[in-house]
């Protein structure tokens, strides 16, 4: 059996990577062990650029139930446990979709299956080679074990990735073990929620706000009223004994009452779930020793993980991943990519990666328990009433200060960056930018006067997508547009010179090839 990409896991990562390619005319076959996707509760949402992301693709409406785009979260927020004050900033980079992680496999899997996308259910990975032209993967079926032949793999098959470890790549980090979170689905006195806010007013401690953390002196605390569901209450302590009996809700009421001094009744959820009670110990930050191998390629958990509170910093990076190496893939599939294009996925994924880390470390240190961490949190506050603070600590928490490498010297300032959302109007009527990015093509957005750029013949790539159009806002006067959202080149000139236009031209070429009748390069030779 022959294909052009077979992708080990059918977890968001994994579909969302199925849905790009075959937006890009490349049909994946996807491989899942589990018959049925999971109901466990994991993730309740995704935070940051990926709700943008996602909005570039039309799932943002499917996932939210709501046809208006993303809006920021412009009120209070919360960085390490302490309060980050959005109201300050001009343009809030933090978005925020409350939706849970089975839901959000639903929504793709349904988004795949509409593309033509192969889902495998209860078939799984076991064993993999490698040659110059493909790679030869063994795998296990209901009833059968058969063999797939592939030009490339990808493993998107979690923090514990069968085929990074069938690839010999390593996983370096660090492992946590003195940290304890404790969550569960619970009901707690309805007199105790703030009709106006939405917080928990605990007596005896005070008000806790929704889905924010909030630290003490002997651990961390939160309540997050999810819709639809019960009030999620969590906590997380230090260096707690260890034990092998079954998590239960009086355990969590012992951590609440440690933690927050005082106790909060908490009574068994209403409804036939699935209801979290769980509890985990310890925890990794990890990133692979490289993010491909050969024709192999990791994406989200299997290439790093991160051991953090709050934000699913690693659903949200590996969305992400995905949407990244889907054109590259299938560019060089269709035979249409440029000399190195594939190895910018290691080169601008580990750099976010990296990032992420930072992230994940600095709010693990500002939350620790002890006198001297209070005292930093206390000179940290004061920092937090500048602007300029909170708005590189918004960017680190959104992954808004992500910034590619395009290689120009002279770049626009938005260039590398995520292009913003513009209401536009088009000769086919009015438009946002989101939406023109629905395809996964590359644009080339002309909003110069007489449409100057759209009438350059030496523009014209039978790979770039060219609107015209008008911006409702101040803008740039021209975009090109990566499939993934980022901004490849820009320039603010209402007539782009001769000089820009070749600036262009080549990056152009550098992102998506050789143009128009001068492409001569045909798709991978076949397999055999």
């Amino acid at each position: 059996m022959i294909t052009d990409v077979v992708i080990a896991g059918g977890g968001p990562n994994g579909l969302m990577l199925a849905c790009e390619l075959s937006l890009a005319g490349v049909r994946p076959v996807v491989l899942e062990r589990l018959v049925e996707p999971s109901e466990e509760p994991k993730a309740n949402g995704l935070l940051g650029q990926v709700v943008k992301v996602l909005d570039h693709r039309g799932l943002h409406e499917r996932l939210s139930g709501s046809p208006h785009p993303p809006r920021p979260n412009s009120g209070y927020f919360m960085f390490g446990a302490m309060g980050l004050d959005l109201s300050l900033l001009r343009d809030s980079p933090v978005y925020a979709l409350p939706v849970p992680q089975r839901r959000i496999v639903q929504v793709l899997q349904e988004r795949a299956v509409e593309l033509g996308v192969e889902i495998r259910r209860g078939h799984e990975v076991v064993g993999l080679s490698q040659d110059d032209d493909a790679v030869t993967i063994d795998v296990t079926g209901p009833g059968e074990a058969y063999r797939l032949r592939t030009r490339y793999l990808v493993g998107a098959d979690g923090a514990h990735s069968t085929t990074r470890k069938l690839s010999g790549i390593a996983f370096p980090g660090v492992t946590y073990d003195r940290m304890t979170v404790r969550s569960a689905h619970t009901r707690v006195p309805a007199e105790w929620v703030d009709p106006a806010t939405g917080a928990l007013n605990v007596p005896g401690h005070g008000a806790v706000l929704p889905f924010l953390p909030h630290r003490t002196e002997h651990g961390g605390f939160s309540y997050a009223p999810l819709p639809g569901h019960p009030p999620l209450i969590s906590t997380t302590e230090w260096d707690a004994p260890a034990t092998d009996a079954p998590m239960s809700l009086e355990e969590l009421r012992e951590s609440v009452r440690r933690v927050l001094g005082v106790d909060v009744p908490l009574d068994p959820p209403d409804g036939a779930g699935p209801h979290v009670l769980r509890r985990l110990t310890g925890g990794n930050t990890r990133i692979a020793e490289r993010f491909t191998d050969g024709r192999v390629f990791l994406i989200g958990d299997a290439a790093h993980v991160y051991a953090a509170t709050g934000g699913g910093p690693g659903l949200n990076l590996g969305l992400q991943d995905a949407v990244n190496l889907g054109w590259k893939l299938a560019a060089v599939i269709r035979g249409s990519a440029p000399p190195g294009l594939l190895d910018s996925y290691e080169t601008e994924r580990r750099s976010a990666a990296e990032r992420m880390v930072l992230n994940a470390q600095a709010q693990s240190a500002l939350i620790a328990p002890g006198s001297d961490v209070t005292g930093l949190r206390e000179v940290f506050t004061e920092l937090l009433s500048d602007r300029s603070t909170v708005q590189r600590l918004a960017d680190l928490l959104a992954g808004a200060d992500v910034r590619y490498d395009t290689g120009e010297h002279e770049a626009h300032p938005l260039t590398g960056r995520f292009a913003p959302d513009m209401d536009l109007d088009t000769p086919a009527g009015p438009v946002r930018l989101a939406e023109l990015t629905r395809n996964a093509r590359p644009l080339l957005l002309d909003l110069t006067e007489e449409a100057s750029l759209a009438e350059t013949p030496a523009l014209r790539h039978d790979q770039v997508d060219i609107v015209t159009a008008r911006s409702r806002i101040p803008a740039p006067t021209a975009l090109l547009l990566r499939p993934d959202g980022y901004v490849a080149w820009a320039s603010a000139s209402p007539r782009p010179d001769p000089k820009e236009i070749e600036t262009l031209g080549a990056a152009m070429r550098r992102w998506f090839g050789v143009s128009g009748p001068a492409h001569t390069r045909g798709r991978e030779r076949p397999l055999t």
